[in-house]
């Protein structure tokens, strides 16, 4: 994209924002009851930015340093955009059937919060991290609403956007303290200051930030939204919302604790254990009671956010703890998404979103009842699908990182989960269908999708070495290219970006 000039590496979240722009002309332009080709437009522009990442050389920096594309933006790219084409894919039917006369917004407001998330993957300064946070999550309240004569995806979209708000809030007053300190919003800068004059207002920050965070991926005690935004929400909805925000809230993370010699991260160390420990054994107690499907997968997502924090932690260490986390995202892409697919599936079918509603699955489905299998077991982290790599990965990289006791949590957690996930595996297979035994398959572009996240989980868990190559090499370039950037920093030389405030 050399015609781009110093805007090459934002290629990507152009073709994204072009893409945006072009169907909301469109949107105008077509009369009411046309509205379909918009959905397909809308995957359209959703998989040319992803072919881009592949097509195009993003890397460099932007906007005099606030934005970099690294090799961790360029993998937390293809993995929000492939999120979000799946998620379109599987709306397709459903936009056109529920709001005929709306469709378009729907799509467009995807790719509005895909653009944020795409964005905030190459962030480098406090200011932008904070705007593509609220690019993306803006777009998931008026989502989660979006079925607006239904109550309780209004109650849902009511606590996302509180929780939403307080998460900014909070977020914002513990950035204030960093910016205070450093006087620069730029994050390697305020890493480099922090190290060399350590002190409890930068802890306080810290802190604060990780907090503010802690809402927008669901980890506990801030995880009140995720099982009632869940359940109230529509089911295509769930999709875009219980993958994609939660791993840019892990790689804004990512950003502001691993700026320059991880100082941050250092400094919040013993808080990030403590919200991993009592993350795994929240989640999957809680979910141990439901007889909803969508709060046991959301309970689930909370208790996975705690195996994520804790390979954030161990990325402290070395490389392998960053590469760790990566493959763990990946793999928890295409297996959460898979499972909330085959509900999205049942509930088409004339189900709801209760255990009851899978019973006899068996009978009734064979491709959706051995789809969701395997997904479960890719949650639970049983062998051979990608979940036993993803989750042996990061108990490899936190055992060496001297967290044994948060390894030993984990594994029994791990195994309590098998009690709530093979829940619904025993309804589908060893309940009778009784009057619901109507043989029925998802309609085409569900299928699609369900069959594109099971080439994934079955692929990385039989050959999970390129993937987690992959994983290495993104988080090695990205800590390379990091302490570069932190010397540099430190010596002076970086550009400290305050738009126009004091920098002494």
């Amino acid at each position: 994209m050399d015609f781009l000039g110093p805007l090459a590496p934002l290629g990507v979240d152009l073709i994204l924002a072009v893409g945006l722009a072009f169907l909301i002309i469109v949107d105008v332009a077509l009369p009411v009851g046309e509205k379909k080709s918009l959905s397909w437009g809308a995957l359209a522009v959703v998989v040319g930015a992803l072919a881009g990442t592949w097509l195009f050389d993003i890397s460099g920096t932007a906007l005099s340093g606030v934005y970099e594309g690294d090799s961790l933006a360029l993998f937390m790219k293809r993995l929000f955009l492939t999120s979000g084409a799946l998620s379109i894919l599987a709306s397709i039917p459903f936009a056109a059937e529920h709001y005929p006369r709306r469709q378009g917004e729907f799509f467009q407001l995807m790719i509005c919060s895909l653009l944020g998330m795409t964005l905030l993957a190459g962030a480098r300064d406090m200011l932008l991290l904070v705007v593509c946070f609220e690019l993306m999550g803006i777009p998931l309240y008026i989502l989660a609403a979006y079925s607006r004569r239904d109550s309780k995806s209004v109650e849902g979209a009511l606590k996302l956007l509180l929780t939403g708000a307080v998460s900014t809030a909070i977020t914002l007053f513990g950035l204030s303290f960093l910016f205070g300190l450093a006087q620069s919003t730029q994050l390697n800068a305020v890493a480099a200051y922090v190290a060399q004059h350590p002190s409890a207002l930068a802890l306080m920050g810290g802190t604060l930030a990780v907090a503010g965070m802690g809402f927008k991926i669901g980890v506990f005690p801030f995880h009140m939204w995720v099982p009632d935004t869940y359940e109230g929400a529509k089911t295509p909805v769930v999709l875009f919302l219980s993958v994609g925000p939660k791993a840019a809230g892990i790689v804004a993370l990512v950003q502001l604790l691993y700026a320059g010699d991880a100082t941050l991260l250092k400094s919040v160390t013993t808080v990030l254990v403590a919200l991993a420990a009592v993350t795994l054994v929240a989640g999957n107690v809680a979910a141990l009671n439901q007889s909803n499907v969508k709060r046991i997968l959301a309970f689930s997502g909370v208790g996975h956010m705690g195996f994520l924090l804790m390979a954030m932690v161990a990325g402290g260490i070395d490389t392998l703890g960053l590469s760790s986390l990566l493959f763990y995202l990946a793999g928890y892409l295409f297996t959460n998404l898979g499972a909330f697919l085959v509900v999205h599936s049942v509930e088409q079918a004339g189900g709801d979103d209760t255990v009851s509603s899978f019973d006899g699955l068996g009978e009734r489905s064979g491709f959706l009842s051995l789809a969701m299998l395997l997904f479960l077991l890719s949650l639970a982290g049983i062998p051979f699908v990608v979940g036993f790599w993803a989750k042996l990965y990061v108990f490899i990289a936190a055992w060496k990182a001297g967290m044994e006791i948060l390894v030993v949590l984990g594994a029994l957690f791990s195994v309590l989960a098998l009690f709530y996930y093979l829940r619904i595996a025993r309804a589908m297979f060893m309940n009778s269908a009784g009057e619901k035994a109507v043989v029925f398959e998802p309609d085409t572009p569900t299928t699609l999708a369900i069959a594109f996240c099971l080439v994934f989980v079955i692929g990385m868990g039989v050959q999970p070495r390129p993937f987690i190559e992959a994983a290495e090499s993104a988080a090695a370039d990205y800590l390379a290219g990091k302490n570069l950037t932190s010397a540099q920093a430190s010596e002076g030389e970086g550009p400290r970006t305050t738009y126009g405030l004091a920098t002494r």
